[in-house]
């Protein structure tokens, strides 16, 4: 147990050692340093020129919708009341447009409080900002930018001040209005631009962020606990992938192939399971 523990606690370290703009926890530990927040909006959304972030909230859970949770990597107000959400897309799971079509759902719920007017929303124009390591819509675009308009007539617009930015990290064509955006987006390829202040001040935060024991320790906390509940859902499986081929009298050699196929264990540990866990003719479980 002692040896699991200690195996578990250096790659977390590993991790936590290794972590770049690119993951999760550390993108929402930068972007709590508002002025570096408010630059990546700003290169992201050139138009808004916001000057003042007013709220600022790095993992922020939303709604429990039918028990699904809503969390945001970055959600800010800035001093006009805009509310820009900034998330971050490793894979490409098939699913962005209903991923997107959800989260603006969730904002405007978490807006509108009970008994206001719908027009209320107007005091808050909604910017969704994603940033994709892959190019969903094929194009080679580094941008696409969504907003609501009539099929008739494209430049008739809703209206309704919804506006979805998606980037493309894979891009390798830029327009005048992209190139501010365009290092930060090499970034998340670990491409790093030394010659950016703002690329330079966001690799600077990640090593001061590095060398804070208080945040480490959060980090590394949280990763031991994931690893107990993935562990602990593991062995759950396991447990239930062995008692089915049992009921189905399936040989134990067979179930020791399914361990190793679908857990990828040792056929050594998979056999000590089996025989642990199996009931085998006149012997016990």
């Amino acid at each position: 147990m002692c040896k699991k523990l200690s195996e578990n606690y250096e790659k977390a370290l590993e991790k936590w050692e290794k972590m770049t703009i690119t993951s999760d926890p550390m993108f929402g530990m930068v972007m709590q340093n508002k002025e570096i927040c408010l630059e990546l909006i700003n290169r992201a959304l050139p138009h808004l020129k916001a000057t003042q972030i007013v709220q600022l909230t790095t993992q922020k859970d939303i709604n429990v919708v039918a028990g699904r949770r809503v969390r945001y990597d970055v959600y800010v107000q800035d001093e006009d009341g805009n509310i820009i959400v900034i998330e971050m897309q490793v894979a490409d799971r098939q699913n962005l447009p209903y991923r997107l079509r959800y989260y603006q759902e969730q904002i405007d719920h978490g807006l509108l409080l009970p008994g206001k007017d719908y027009r209320d929303l107007s005091l808050h124009p909604t910017y969704v900002i994603m940033f994709c390591d892959f190019d969903y819509f094929g194009y080679g675009w580094a941008r696409y930018v969504f907003e609501m308009a009539c099929t008739r007539n494209h430049q008739l617009k809703l209206g309704d001040q919804r506006t979805v930015v998606i980037f493309n990290a894979l891009a390798k064509e830029f327009t005048k209005d992209e190139q501010p955006i365009k290092n930060f987006l090499a970034l998340r390829q670990n491409q790093v631009d030394n010659k950016s202040k703002f690329i330079t001040k966001i690799q600077d935060e990640i090593v001061k962020i590095k060398q804070e024991p208080e945040r480490r320790r959060g980090f590394m906390k949280f990763e031991l606990d994931l690893m107990d509940a993935r562990r602990e859902g593991r062995e759950e499986s396991k447990q239930k992938l062995v008692k089915f081929l049992r009921d189905q009298k399936t040989a134990p050699s067979e179930i020791v192939a399914a361990l190793v196929n679908v857990y990828q264990m040792t056929e050594k540990a998979a056999q000590e399971y089996v025989a642990e866990h199996v009931k085998t003719p006149g012997g016990h479980e």
